[in-house]
Parts: structure tokens; sequence; C-alpha cells
């Protein structure tokens, strides 16, 4: 599998990067450590958490998603040098803290490390931007983690294109480490980083990892209609939004160029992130074998330029 370079970290990461926010949620133990197993069989060797993955559920309070990662790399001798670790900080953990305070960094760092087991983290990543906390010290906290070896290279998510870009300069002006990668929203529904991140991005060799890659799961087809929305946790919260006349309009034009390929609607909506300039790799996730076979279709799948302007013009 033809790796892709991840803006100027030295790290390389896959055509599609595996979202593990399933991990300990929809996916219990036993099926994460199967998908797991056969993500590092298909070469889908980056691994995306948080850690508050998955605070949300109720009974749980954050880290298990990489609690779950931990532990099969525990079970699994050998295997955490084929993979790649990305996870994030930053958003609440209940009861424990939040933001990108340098204590708070150092502390919620300490704690994903022991979660996961490991002794560095491979990309590290801002979940959200932290207004209240000037962005030099951010960078320094990143900075110290980085030169005691429990980091390799930092990245930002959720971040405008000013407070990126204003991060981007602190860097280069104070020698502090800077954002290889951000992680935005994009996908065939939702556009909006092509006014002014994806430029940004393009222009400062920043990485694009992309995460709602399939518009929580309404471009892998199997939402049609609002009955179909009960098919899983995410229907009515995030998928309903999608059961407009522009969302029947892409995914008719998936269907046909799936048709074309002979390939799933979800290994088109990811060929066509691939396709497009500045765009490093769509995080996905799946919750059995058979939907990571189609995750890892797409990371061999070449669209033509028929096929994109017909995806382009039906989600304009």
């Amino acid at each position: 599998m033809q790796m892709r370079a991840l803006g100027r970290s030295g790290l390389s990461v896959p055509p599609v990067v595996f979202g593990g926010n399933v991990f300990g949620w929809t996916a219990d133990k036993a099926m994460s450590f199967r998908l797991l197993d056969a993500c590092v069989e298909r070469g889908l060797i980056a691994i995306d958490t948080a850690d508050v993955y998955s605070a949300w559920v109720s009974g749980h309070s954050g880290g298990e998603s990489e609690t779950v990662i931990g532990e099969w790399l525990h079970a699994r001798p050998g295997v955490r040098d084929k993979v790649l670790i990305l996870t994030k900080c930053g958003m609440e953990m209940p009861g424990k803290g939040k933001g990108l305070s340098p204590a708070w960094i150092a502390t919620a760092c300490e704690a994903s490390l022991k979660r996961l087991g490991i002794g560095t983290i491979d990309l590290y990543q801002a979940h959200k931007d932290d207004e209240a906390t000037p962005i030099p010290e951010t960078l320094g906290a990143f900075q110290k983690l980085i030169q005691a070896g429990k980091v390799r290279a930092i990245g930002s998510s959720n971040y405008s294109a000013a407070r990126l870009k204003s991060a981007l300069d602190i860097s280069a002006a104070q020698g502090l480490p800077r954002f290889e990668s951000h992680q935005p929203v994009y996908n065939l529904m939702d556009r909006g980083i092509e006014a002014d991140l994806l430029p940004l991005c393009k222009a400062e060799e920043v990485g694009i990892i992309t995460y709602s890659s399939l518009a929580s799961g309404f471009l892998s087809g199997k939402y049609r209609t609002t009955a179909d929305l009960g098919k899983s946790v995410r229907g009515e919260r995030s998928v309903a939004k999608h059961m407009t006349e522009k969302g029947m309009r892409v995914l008719a034009a998936v269907d046909a160029v799936a048709k074309r390929h002979g390939v799933g609607q979800a290994a088109v909506a990811l060929a066509w992130q691939l396709g497009r300039p500045g765009i490093t790799a769509p995080i996905a996730s799946a919750t059995s074998p058979e939907q990571l076979a189609e995750l890892a279709k797409a990371a061999e799948l070449t669209l033509s330029e028929g096929d994109m302007t017909e995806l382009d013009a039906a989600s304009a």
C-alpha cells in the first residue's frame, strides 16, 4: 500500500486512517481486537483515537478507546513497531480537566500513555482550540513532550484557519514545534474547509486527515429513508440532517460511480477525498471486518476525472 507523507513530520500514513472512536463503544473488546488485527493485515496501520473517546456514552468517563488499543498492543507482542498511534487531548474529560494549558497537556499525555501502554505517541493532536491559553504556552508544552521522547509529532483539530495560521506563524518565529497535521470535518456533504483551511494547509505543507469522512455513515449508502435512521446509534443524532435533496443527489452520484467500479459507496466517498489535492488521508471507522474491507478498497481505488466531476457537481 502506498503511504502518504504527513506534513513535514517525517511520518507516513496509509491512504485511509482507521478511526478508533468505535473501540469500547459500538465495537466491544473482542470485535475491536478483530478490527485492529484486520487493519494490520490490510496495511491500514494508522489508528486515530482520543482521550475523550467515549465519554459521551452512559457509564463511560473517557479513555475507553485508548484502553482497548493498549490491551490489544499488550496482547500482540511486536505489533507496536508496525502501527502508528494517533491520539488527542483538549476536549473535556469529565471530572478531570480540559483545554490546552501546559499543566493539562502534561497530565493528559501521561494518562494516554498509561492507557495505551506505550512510551511514545506518534502524533499527538490538540483536539480543540483553547483560546484561553496563549498559543506559545500550548506549543511549549508540546515541545517538552517531544524533547522527552513522549511524542514524535503534533497536530491540530477543529481550529479555524485564522487560529491555525497564527499557531504556524508562532512556531516559525519562536522555534517551537509546529502542527504538522490538521484534522477537520470534510466529506461530500460538508466541504467547508475548501474556502480557507484547505488552501492554508496546502500552502504551509500541513497534512490533512479528515474526520466524519463518511458523514457519520450517511455516505456508506445504508441510510436512504428516515426509517433507516434506527440502524445505528448515530442515526437520529448525526445522520438525519443529511436526509435532504442534496443528500439524495449525492447518494445517487455515489451509487453511479460505485456501480461503474464494482465497489461499495464508502470506498467511492473516501476515494473522492483521496483525489482532492491537499487531502492526506480520510479517517473512517468500521464495526465489522466486512465494513473494514470496504474501507481498504478506497486505498486502492483511483477515480477518473469524469467520476470526480460527477461527484463534485452533485455535492456542490
